[in-house]
């Protein structure tokens, strides 16, 4: 292999496949006020699981799996490193609802997914791919599929839990 053949094969340095996926179906907020220990409910949990296989069926399988320390998020991730979808998963506070999730990604490489929260991951989505705020609107338990190469991002896919889960029936 000569010199030149070699660069057009190695994977450029600052490649990212960024999953980013809204945690599952939650339980009420209490008297409007939000809770970081407000858990799935058992229907959440149920859809949350089975979107989750059915990523993983789909070849989705991480690197990294990072989540939001609020229960919710953290349910759904233990969920996807159930189904294999990764082998563990770290927490990270920049993941909290009106965190910086932006300052994380800018250090991330390779196959990584976080789990948080909206408007958060919808508004870090569109502003990666310079749309305006308000384009992209996550589902609970959906997801959005972006890849940085060369600097660039493009929009891989937006899946909301329903496109997966009809395609299993």
């Amino acid at each position: 292999m000569t010199t030149a053949s070699f660069f057009l094969y190695v994977p450029d340095s600052n490649w990212l496949d960024l999953v980013l996926i809204r945690h599952g179906i939650a339980a009420p907020r209490f008297k409007g006020l939000d809770h970081p220990e407000r858990p799935l409910t058992p229907r959440g949990r149920q859809r949350s699981h089975a979107v989750m296989q059915a990523l993983v069926r789909r070849g989705i399988v991480l690197d990294r799996l990072i989540s939001s320390p609020y229960r919710r998020a953290l349910e759904t991730a233990q969920l996807a490193v159930k189904v294999g979808m990764a082998a563990q998963l770290e927490l990270d506070d920049r993941l909290r609802p009106a965190g910086s999730a932006l300052e994380l990604v800018q250090r991330l490489q390779g196959r990584v997914a976080l789990v948080g929260h909206e408007p958060d991951l919808s508004q870090l989505a569109c502003g990666l791919i310079g749309l305006a705020p308000g384009r992209i609107r996550l589902k609970k338990a959906g997801l959005v599929l972006l890849r940085r190469s060369e600097h660039r991002w493009q929009l891989q896919a937006l899946l909301p839990p329903s496109l997966l889960l009809e395609q299993q029936a």
